[in-house]
């Protein structure tokens, strides 16, 4: 499996870019002060998810697996996660940035079909 430093550092964006989406989308699920909660909280547990659950020996994130989980599980976690967050930023109001997010995602994992592949195959 390839490690495109390029892509790799787009993967990395785009992990914040989504935190980010999910913290914009919870600023926006409360009035006043109580707003910091779900703003810090959602993006602070989606990060904690997505470096808990991994699949051991995954090149992309240095093989270390605290929760060891199929490639498919995966594999479908990030997918849920960055439409988590593309729908976040389009139900607030910003469908231009949702757009930009999907599409920069796509050619992430269309560029990174060998990882895909090698999720899939992990049991």
């Amino acid at each position: 499996m390839s490690r495109q430093p390029l892509n790799l550092a787009l993967r990395f964006l785009l992990e914040i870019a989504a935190s980010v989406a999910i913290g914009y989308w919870g600023w926006h699920q409360a009035e006043g002060p109580l707003r910091y909660a779900p703003a810090i909280l959602l993006p602070l547990t989606a990060a904690a998810l997505w470096g808990t659950f991994r699949v051991p020996g995954d090149p992309s994130a240095s093989g270390d697996a605290p929760v060891a989980v199929p490639g498919v599980v995966r594999l479908g976690f990030e997918l849920a996660l960055f439409a988590f967050a593309v729908w976040g930023l389009s139900r607030e109001g910003a469908p231009i940035l949702a757009l930009f997010l999907a599409g920069t995602v796509l050619v992430h994992y269309v560029v990174s079909y060998d990882r895909i592949l090698w999720l899939l195959k992990q049991g």
